[in-house]
């Protein structure tokens, strides 16, 4: 299975998990709010590449079996995969952001959805999941 990249779209409660993008003008989206995942490395499947992700992003461990959607599409860069997780409001203590990234915050995922600052093709993705 060839792909380039996963991301996550982790519900805390009912809120979703979201990440400040740096600041820096030679990546993507600069200062965006974005969601756990990233590309991948070594061969791993969508699942162990957006699971890892989620781990060096915000140091959370969640298990593949809790991922309750997924679907993939297309990129300029290729093939990247979408998935969600919903967990309890309680696992918040335990987020603690990587070294990328500016901070984290909880947002409803309605406004990620029309937040101007969202990566417009994960919250396209994110509305495709909440009205599926």
């Amino acid at each position: 299975m060839s792909f380039s990249g996963a991301k996550l779209a982790l519900f805390l409660g009912h809120d979703l998990l979201v990440i400040k993008r740096d600041d820096k003008p030679d990546i993507p989206y600069p200062g965006y709010w974005d969601l756990p995942g990233g590309g991948r490395e070594d061969g791993e499947s969508p699942e162990a590449c957006v699971l890892r992700e989620t781990l060096e992003e915000v140091g959370l461990s969640i298990p593949a079996s809790d991922l309750t959607w997924s679907q993939s599409y297309q990129r300029p860069r290729g093939t990247v995969w979408f998935f969600a997780s919903h967990q309890p409001a309680e696992l918040v203590k335990q987020v603690r952001l990587g070294s990328e990234g500016q901070c984290w915050r909880l947002m409803a995922p309605q406004s990620y959805c029309s937040h101007a600052l969202a990566v417009p093709h994960f919250a396209e993705q994110l509305q495709s999941y909440l009205t599926g």
